[in-house]
């Protein structure tokens, strides 16, 4: 009995260490899973990507520092200032609660300057295309009340006699002359069934935009719509008569400069049909000769102020290099507001690059691609849309440009 008894103990002794060994073990284990874990989740995990840079904020770094807003933007930060100041409290660019007015005026401002895609768009400024589209909409159509403003003389009745033409070469033979038209062409983006009358002498979609400029470079009046084939005399007769009473009519006595395109009528004085008239003819030391040519060189002279203005707005401007696939009437909007904008800037009176450029030399042409060089449309208009008045005034110019140089 007490053998059994004592046999008996041992075993039951020998069981409970197994049982407390199992326990220990199994203990163990669970607290290395629970280590482990916590080394997975926290001590070898990696860090987080830092939050992406939002629209408002690289807006904001832009305008840091002048030459990146510049770059960006088109114009330097008191000047973006100065326009997001008075789109807010003239023409009704507002906040949302989606969008700052800063943040949509400096993506506006980078799209047209660029131009950029909606790809791009949405990358930098994390938003979707839709709300892209629609503060895009909204920018543009307080630029468009800002052109109406803008887009205009300073003076109507011209009453004084800006300093380029109190130059030697041009007083006081053109002392009464007000600025140069002509039109430009843009590329656009329309329906295959509005494809042909939009496709000029470039083979590409265009509108011909018909614009006035002062010798400041300052657009005065521009017409936009029409379709590339249009002829620039077509646009001009149309616009005397459409546009009678918002167009800026010579007074008495003053004129603008055209080129040989345009009738020579009054208000409009034309060059010379005929003879050398664009200055790179008269490069190379090949100096004007005769009456004519030297008329037309002055006149030409003066008249490439309408070129040069066309070109820093497409240098500066290049979405109308690349028009984005918008409605017709949309892309016609962005034109004008491009032209506002670039009056605007040359109205701040503070140093731009381009238009400095263009003020250091008067002869500076903006290099824009050559395939949107413009061509002059000599077949457009003829002798016998000529004022007999008008092309006597010409000879007596011409006659009095003669008389100076002895």
């Amino acid at each position: 009995m007490s053998t059994s008894s004592e046999s008996d103990n041992c075993s039951s002794s020998k069981s409970e260490n197994d049982t407390d060994d199992a326990s220990e073990v199994l203990v163990a284990s669970i607290v290395t899973l629970i280590a482990m874990d916590h080394s997975e989740k926290y001590l070898g995990k990696r860090k987080r990507p830092p939050p992406r840079q939002s629209g408002y904020q690289w807006v904001m770094d832009q305008l840091q520092v002048n030459k990146d807003c510049y770059n960006m933007f088109r114009m330097n930060r008191h000047v973006f200032a100065r326009l997001h100041e008075t789109l807010v409290e003239n023409y009704g660019l507002k906040c949302t609660r989606v969008m700052s007015s800063v943040e949509a005026l400096g993506m506006f401002l980078w799209m047209c300057g660029g131009p950029q895609s909606f790809i791009t768009v949405e990358n930098i400024f994390k938003r979707s295309t839709e709300t892209i589209s629609r503060k895009f909409s909204e920018v543009l159509e307080s630029v468009n009340l800002l052109a109406g403003d803008i887009i205009k003389p300073k003076d109507l009745q011209f009453r004084t006699v800006h300093p380029r033409l109190q130059d030697d070469r041009f007083s006081p033979h053109f002392n009464n002359c007000i600025g140069a038209i002509d039109g430009t062409h843009v590329r656009v983006v329309v329906p295959a069934n509005e494809m042909i009358p939009h496709i000029g002498r470039h083979g590409y979609p265009t509108q011909n935009v018909m614009a006035v400029c002062d010798f400041d470079m300052r657009f005065t009046f521009v017409v936009a719509g029409w379709p590339g084939s249009a002829h620039d005399s077509r646009i001009f007769n149309d616009t005397l008569c459409r546009y009678s009473d918002a167009f800026p009519h010579p007074p008495e006595g003053k004129y603008y400069l055209v080129d040989s395109g345009y009738p020579n009528k009054k208000g409009f004085l034309a060059p010379y049909r005929g003879q050398r008239y664009h200055l790179p003819e008269f490069q190379g030391g090949q100096r004007p000769s005769g009456l004519k040519e030297v008329f037309n060189h002055a006149h030409s002279s003066l008249r490439n102020v309408i070129e040069r203005s066309f070109g820093v707005l497409k240098m500066k401007w290049r979405v109308l290099l690349h028009m984005p696939s918008f409605p017709v009437e949309k892309q016609k909007k962005i034109i004008i507001a491009c032209m506002a904008l670039h009056n605007f800037i040359r109205d701040s009176a503070l140093s731009d690059e381009l238009f400095q450029m263009c003020d250091e030399d008067e002869e500076y042409m903006p290099e824009v691609d050559s395939s949107e060089e413009e061509e002059e449309e000599v077949h457009n208009s003829g002798p016998s849309s000529d004022d007999v008045d008008m092309c006597a005034f010409r000879d007596f110019i011409a006659n009095s440009l003669m008389a100076d140089r002895g």
